[in-house]
């Protein structure tokens, strides 16, 4: 018998039911499940967190004007948030154009094409960096013959912060009153830096914690090489301005083993099937909960762990126990060290690599984290 079952089912009412039934798929997939792994650990589980991110900025940007309906929003992207991205635009009547990664696999490609979006895919490459530079450089030839398209700009239109004020809110009805710490691959920016800075704003103490790969300029690990590296969404070989480094208190870089770890760690201990940025929050929260055993931790598992069954959850034998992994605390990034390391960040600002000028990001626009 689980132990974790209940003697019986909780009774749902026709009230409840009705109270459930939304209006678009947008409605349902965005919020999150509220699982408690541990006694001061509280896992967030999004379907794809980034719908809060497209629906945000498309409700924005037709309240101001500066799209309308019927328009082609743009950007390049991977998977995830073009899928937030065409789910947006169907419900607002919007057309989508995708420039997608060569790691957009067949059954992600279907679904965009299906929703009505229009993708351009680009070749087989050996190196992620050339891959982003294509994308780049096609969405800057489609813009230049096509100046009716709106480019999202994902990574540095600061519109992508205002979804998760919603966010916050949800989860702030939901949770305990009092300080919380978030733990959460840092990515864009937008989702990290979001929820906390919403989460602050709204009165309440919160601890930033940020998770990193090896090899991400973001937090400049960036002269370091993990080749397994395929953590989708937690970092970037380019500088993206949605990244506000002052919002961060701590950060923690890991590896692809670590992460791996975590992740198959979260399914085997608690059944969760999420990917592998959520796997890399869960061991990083595991670490820090115990050392601040009187704080509550919020986990944010941005999506799904399908994209990883064959690269990560195939390979489960292979997998570390959790609980044997430490990091390597560090006072500066020149002693930081895989496969992991930890830093108080402090809210200090960007380290050299990661700092954006208008030119960069005029030019990096479109580009994506590592392989998200």
């Amino acid at each position: 018998m689980n132990p974790r079952a209940e003697a019986s089912p909780p009774t749902t009412d026709a009230r409840s039911i009705a109270q459930a039934v939304h209006e678009h798929i947008t409605d349902a997939v965005k919020a999150p499940d509220l699982i408690r792994l541990d006694g001061n650990v509280v896992l967030a589980r999004f379907e794809t967190m980034k719908v809060y991110a497209a629906l945000g900025a498309v409700r924005s940007l037709l309240g101001r004007g500066r799209i309308v309906p019927g328009q082609t929003l743009i950007d390049g992207s991977s998977g995830i948030y073009a899928l937030a991205l065409a789910m947006a635009c169907h419900r607002y009547g919007l057309r989508c154009h995708i420039v997608a990664s060569t790691t957009v696999d067949s059954v992600m490609r279907a679904q965009l094409e299906i929703l009505g979006a229009t993708v351009d895919q680009m070749p087989p490459s050996q190196s992620l960096l050339l891959d982003q530079e294509r994308r780049v450089r096609h969405v800057r030839r489609l813009l230049a013959g096509r100046p009716d398209f709106h480019w999202m700009r994902q990574y540095h239109d600061a519109v992508h912060y205002e979804g998760y004020r919603e966010c916050a809110e949800l989860l702030s009805g939901a949770l305990p009153e009092g300080p919380v710490t978030v733990v959460g691959a840092v990515g864009t920016g937008a989702s990290t830096g979001g929820l906390a800075q919403a989460l602050r704003a709204a009165g309440r103490t919160v601890r930033l914690v940020g998770v990193q790969p090896f090899g991400s300029v973001t937090f400049g690990s960036e002269q370091f090489n993990d080749p397994e590296a395929i953590i989708a969404g937690i970092g970037s070989s380019i500088p993206f301005r949605n990244v506000r480094h002052e919002l961060y208190d701590t950060v923690h870089w890991l590896d692809f083993r670590h992460a791996m770890a975590g992740a198959v760690g979260l399914l085997r201990q608690h059944a969760v099937f999420a990917g592998l940025s959520a796997g890399g929050a869960h061991l990083v929260a595991s670490w820090e909960a115990a050392r601040h055993p009187g704080h509550l931790h919020l986990v944010l598992g941005a999506d799904t762990g399908h994209r990883y069954a064959e690269r990560v959850f195939s390979r489960h034998a292979e997998a570390r126990d959790m609980a044997a992994l430490r990091p390597l605390p560090i006072g500066s990034l020149a002693e930081l060290r895989p496969p992991w390391s930890v830093m108080e960040w402090a809210k200090r600002a960007a380290p050299p690599g990661a700092r954006c000028s208008d030119e960069g990001a005029a030019a990096s626009a479109s580009a994506v984290e590592l392989t998200s």
